[in-house]
């Protein structure tokens, strides 16, 4: 799971950590600072590696934490080459909130359904923008806001299990 340093949703972490978790996954956080995160209400969390320390093959799912802090990832390169290496890996890519952003800006919505927090980038970026609160789109699953986090977290969980 990928969070801002400062500013990531809490729901959108706490909600499909614990699915996650519940679901025997091993959860790693990665941030831009390993001191600790702090979301947009509060949560602190003490991330347990840098996502330029990502190595894609260890995962079977990148998960985009969104909350307005996820802005910090929207031009970052590093970010950008992960998600294109899990997505040549056949790795499940995931983004909720404003985080699918993110996905656009790599130039991985290009065609594809997605949902998102607000859609004036995803549709810029060549995204078939749907409005739902969860898209799933082959391996690529996007969430539209925090009330979307449990379902947005059990559909990871299905996509990583087939």
């Amino acid at each position: 799971m990928v969070i801002a340093h400062d500013g990531f949703r809490d729901e959108e972490f706490l909600e499909p950590k614990r699915i996650f978790e519940n679901s025997d996954f091993k959860v790693t956080v990665a941030s831009s600072r390993l001191s600790d995160a702090v979301g947009k209400l509060g949560t602190r969390v003490k991330p347990d590696i840098l996502v330029n320390d990502i190595d894609v093959e260890d995962y079977d799912a990148i998960v985009l934490v969104g909350g307005p802090g996820a802005q910090e990832y929207y031009k970052d390169k590093v970010v950008h080459n992960v998600l294109n290496i899990a997505n040549q890996l056949n790795k499940v890519i995931s983004a909720i909130c404003v985080a699918p952003n993110i996905l656009a800006n790599a130039g991985l919505l290009k065609g594809v359904k997605a949902t998102c927090w607000d859609s004036d980038n995803l549709i810029k970026k060549g995204a078939k923008y749907t409005g739902r609160s969860v898209e799933s789109s082959g391996r690529i699953i996007t969430g539209k806001d925090p009330f979307a986090a449990g379902e947005f977290a059990k559909a990871i969980v299905a996509e990583v299990n087939k």
